[in-house]
């Protein structure tokens, strides 16, 4: 079935007009933080910040690289369908944005939150449904299937944190359990999953090296999955061999760093595969992030550590932002630009700026989080950080409105 079928270009454009979006109210949090604005709730707005970043940007863009791999099959799709669920998910995205502006968690707000979760649920049975069709003998079917069931697991936080809420049961330790579950199924599970499951439908003739190296990976990561939650919330004071379960699953995490070296060292030797240097830069990044994402959860072991990453708020967003900017947003650009026509690939000079923003970033935050252990490094930091969130969206800005939508996407994607 042709491209054609599904407007490929218009939702990678739309999911990227969306991130603009998210960088623009990242922007006026940063601004917030410096100057006044009295007519905005801070603490509003972060929270329609967060929800977007998953629904409005995140989740847009892999569910419509997704349905483009179902797009390069030989296969019967209903994409009218897809589309239907790609604007509902939309709606629910702005309406989240909007409503938790404005009242925080309230009942509009947490209306359309519990809305975007069922719209997740029609597009999980819907993919599951059309995967059972597909005869391909990459491991690209067993990453989405995993994605999709981890992704309906991840709402289990989300539905916790509301009825903690609507019980008005405000033990903190409950709330924040809530909220990690329902992170760490988003950002290890559904994120980390689908990544992995376009990466490997890049291409789709069969590899016995490299379906021998998926598979380590996959078992690595789905062995671990479920006891490295217990990584996150450390803080609770965990019974000591729950503690040993989450720390032996951390350091086996480490061996999921060897096996994805191996498979992008196997797609840049074997001649098989060839990447624009702009996909590649984007995925050594994003690489790289992965590998220090895996590294500084298993230094969340020590207790010293742990309690330096949960106490301090500009290392947890550094950590949080390494994970959503640093390994899941550079992995999707860095594909955005692999489908992307020979003619046209996405702007270089927003490009650059983007990057640079998210790596000065990393930095600047965690220049913050020492100098709340006293280690004063940087003076005006807050100025510097709302400068760099204005390079970010001014980049962003210019890789979405850059993108011409009347041209299909490439069916081979090498």
């Amino acid at each position: 079935m042709g491209t054609q079928q599904f407007e490929t270009l218009k939702w990678v454009k739309i999911a990227l007009i969306n991130f603009v979006v998210l960088a623009l109210v990242g922007v006026i949090l940063r601004y917030k933080i410096n100057f006044p604005l009295p007519l905005i709730d801070q603490k509003f707005l972060l929270h329609g910040h967060s929800h977007f970043a998953f629904v409005g940007w995140v989740t847009i863009a892999l569910m419509s690289l997704m349905v483009d791999y179902l797009s390069r099959q030989n296969i019967s799709v209903n994409f009218k369908r897809y589309r239907v669920i790609l604007i509902a998910n939309m709606i629910t995205a702005y309406a989240m944005l909007f409503t938790f502006m404005v009242q925080g968690y309230a009942f509009l707000s947490i209306t359309f939150s519990t809305l975007s979760i069922f719209v997740s649920y029609f597009f999980i049975y819907q993919y599951w449904q059309d995967l059972k069709k597909i005869n391909d003998r990459s491991y690209a079917r067993v990453w989405f299937k995993t994605a999709l069931i981890l992704w309906a697991l991840s709402s289990i936080g989300a539905f916790t944190l509301a009825y903690l809420m609507a019980m008005h049961i405000k033990v903190q330790d409950y709330f924040f359990a809530a909220i990690y579950f329902f992170l760490h199924f988003q950002y290890n599970g559904w994120f980390v999953f689908t990544c992995l499951g376009l990466l490997c439908s890049v291409k789709t003739n069969y590899s016995p090296t490299l379906q021998k190296i998926n598979k380590k990976l996959y078992l690595t990561l789905i062995i671990t999955i479920i006891p490295t939650y217990l990584l996150s919330i450390l803080w609770l004071r965990v019974p000591t061999y729950l503690y040993w379960i989450g720390t032996v699953s951390g350091v086996l995490q480490l061996a999921a760093i060897l096996y994805l070296i191996s498979i992008f060292k196997f797609m840049k030797n074997s001649g098989l595969y060839t990447f624009s240097k702009t996909t590649q830069y984007l995925w050594l990044l994003a690489l790289s992030c992965f590998v220090l994402k895996i590294i500084l959860q298993g230094l969340s072991t020590i207790p010293y550590l742990s309690s330096l990453a949960f106490g301090f708020r500009p290392i947890v967003i550094a950590y949080l932002h390494l994970c959503f900017l640093g390994v899941i947003s550079f992995f999707i650009v860095g594909f955005f630009n692999q489908i992307m026509p020979d003619q046209q690939k996405l702007n270089l000079t927003g490009t650059k700026l983007f990057i640079s923003g998210v790596l000065l970033q990393e930095l600047i935050l965690m220049i913050q989080g020492l100098e709340m252990t006293g280690v004063n490094l940087l003076s005006h930091s807050n100025i510097i950080l709302f400068l760099i969130a204005i390079m970010i969206c001014v980049g962003l800005g210019q890789i979405a409105f850059n993108i011409r939508t009347e041209k299909p996407v490439k069916k081979n994607l090498l």
